[in-house]
């Protein structure tokens, strides 16, 4: 048996998973925000909770909103932030009595879809996360690559291709949280995608009621509609000129725009050197499941 962990801000999510990748157990608790000692708490009551009801035991592996540092060994980059420098993997080793494997939760759910998702059978799956925030995982011949810095994936924060003026002028205007100006992040995450509405002149709405405005014919919305999808379209022309993986998979609250699914293939092609792609870009098949099926999978034997 599999236990896979997702270690959220709000929520914390345990899932058990047999060798066929079918659900045994599954059970969320809130997250003990700004509470170190409680989230590893919360993180074995979730294991000893999914042990207990199936009568198995598993392996763990967890997926966090950041990443363990090849160097110092604790954790970088989350914005959970209690977990920032924390010995994560050898607290929970000890806590739970057994070895586990963390890993970025974007880098979670390309592992996932490599295995039995949208990416299925393919050798090297770059999955994009477009929620509230920008992330992306990588995940080659079913394996999580995380890169000599712990930091593979995240292109989110490298500067929007190809920018026109209004992109250079949203750039100098909108502040990216790690510090930066200009980052893809800004542009073609959920909150990014509000913000530019919002600039256009529209109400400050969430994304959901711009994309129902634009499907009712309203001119803004549709203009950052288009807007957006040909900012998402360069940012994956980059990803492909880099990578050239075999799929493009889609998750997150953006990622439930249909639209996207059939005006990406076309808008992205003039971005690919050489102007020629066929790199499927597909919607994650689990879901939002895939960060915890994927923590699961990170042990694959």
């Amino acid at each position: 048996m599999r236990i896979g962990i997702d270690l959220g801000g709000t929520k914390t999510e345990v899932i058990a998973l047999d060798e066929q990748g079918n659900t045994l157990f599954r059970e969320r608790k809130p997250t003990p925000r700004d509470d170190y000692k409680g989230t590893l708490q919360t993180i074995a009551s979730l294991v000893s909770s999914a042990e207990q009801a199936t009568g198995q035991q598993g392996s763990v592996g967890i997926g966090i909103p950041g990443t363990l540092s090849p160097f110092t060994g604790t954790v970088k980059n989350a914005n959970s932030i209690w977990l920032n420098g924390q010995p994560l993997d050898n607290d929970l080793e000890r806590v739970l009595g057994r070895p586990v494997r963390i890993a970025n939760d974007a880098n979670c759910m390309a592992v996932s879809e490599a295995t039995d998702g949208a990416g299925a059978g393919m050798a090297t799956v770059f999955a994009i996360i477009i929620g509230t925030g920008c992330g992306a995982g990588l995940a080659i011949n079913g394996r999580v690559h995380r890169g000599g810095n712990g930091v593979a994936g995240e292109w989110g924060h490298n500067p929007l291709p190809w920018m026109d003026e209004e992109e250079r002028l949203f750039a100098e205007q909108v502040d990216c949280y790690c510090g930066k100006n200009g980052c893809t992040e800004t542009f073609i995450s959920g909150t990014g995608f509000a913000v530019d509405y919002h600039r256009l002149g529209g109400k400050a709405i969430k994304g959901p009621d711009i994309i129902r405005l634009a499907g009712q014919g309203d001119a803004l919305a549709s203009t950052a509609l288009s807007r957006y999808q040909q900012r998402l379209a360069k940012s994956i022309g980059q990803v492909i000129n880099l990578l050239d993986p075999d799929v493009i998979v889609l998750a997150g609250g953006m990622s439930n725009v249909d639209v996207l699914y059939q005006s990406l293939p076309g808008l992205v092609t003039p971005w690919v050197f050489g102007g020629e792609c066929q790199t499927p870009i597909r919607r994650a098949v689990h879901g939002d499941s895939s960060g915890v099926r994927g923590a699961a999978w990170l042990w694959p034997e």
